[in-house]
Formats: C-alpha cells, sequence, structure tokens
C-alpha cells in the first residue's frame, strides 16, 4: 500500500476521533472563538487535532515509525500493511488529542470562574445549580450573576 495513503487513512481515523469528542463536549460551535481572552476551539479546531494527533503517534510509534519516504527504486521501498488495530488506535488517540485540547481550555474556563465568582455574592442555590453545568456555560451564568 501507498505510504501516503496509508498516511491519509491514519488521519482520517484520527479526524473522526476529533469529531466524537466535539460531539461529546461543549463545542457546539464550528470555529474557534474568544470567550473572555479564552480560545476555546470549536468543531474544526478537534477535527484537526484529532488528525494531527493520530497521524503523529502512527508516524513516531506505530507502523509508520518503521517506513523509508526516501528510498528511489520502488523494490528498495518495503510493503506496508495497514492493520484494522491501527486505525483503531488512531481513532483513540483522535479523541484523546482533542479531549486533551479541550480539557486545558475548561481549566482556563474554570479559572476566570473563579476570578469572576470571587467579585459576587452568589446564593448556595444559584452555585448548586451553576456547578452542574459545562465550564463554559459556568462563566457565563457567574458573569450574570
Amino acid at each position: 500500500m501507498n505510504p501516503w495513503i496509508c498516511a491519509l487513512l491514519i488521519s482520517l481515523a484520527g479526524m473522526v476521533g476529533g469529531m466524537v469528542n466535539a460531539l461529546l463536549t461543549d463545542n457546539k460551535f464550528i470555529v474557534p472563538k474568544l470567550k473572555n481572552g479564552i480560545l476555546c476551539p470549536g468543531f474544526l479546531s478537534n477535527i484537526l487535532i484529532g488528525a494531527t494527533s493520530a497521524f503523529s503517534s502512527w508516524s513516531f510509534y506505530g507502523s509508520g515509525a518503521s517506513i523509508e519516504l526516501a528510498k528511489t527504486t520502488a523494490t528498495a521501498r518495503q510493503d506496508i500493511s495497514l492493520t484494522f488495530s491501527a486505525l483503531a488506535g488512531a481513532f483513540l488517540v483522535g479523541v484523546a488529542g482533542a479531549k486533551w485540547l479541550t480539557n486545558e481550555v475548561d481549566k482556563q474556563l474554570l479559572k476566570e470562574s473563579v476570578k469572576e465568582a470571587a467579585k459576587k455574592d452568589i446564593s448556595p442555590e444559584k452555585c448548586d445549580k451553576i456547578i452542574t453545568q459545562s465550564p463554559r456555560k459556568i462563566l457565563e451564568d457567574i458573569q450574570q450573576a
């Protein structure tokens, strides 16, 4: 199999993983946007990070690490196979890579929420309601309180 086709399939599996993460989290917007100076990744960024994470993992540590692209003759280049486990691994790495980015953004949003909450007097009932929401929604509710 052509090494570039393998790389493309691995990246596509990572993209699907990034999509899954975007659908499971609070990234219900397409493009990245700023919220209180914090860059929230959005759907497209999750897909890009998923693909990049999967391709990087496959090319550094997976079967892609042994591929030599600079050999000039067809006989010098070895046959490449792509296993289902490599695609499944790329999918999981895509989810994990995008989740890492999402967690970092959520951490920044929660830090900003704490700064805002320190300035306000919030009732215990409202506080109990706020903490059940996503980090982005928590910040919005605290700013409106």
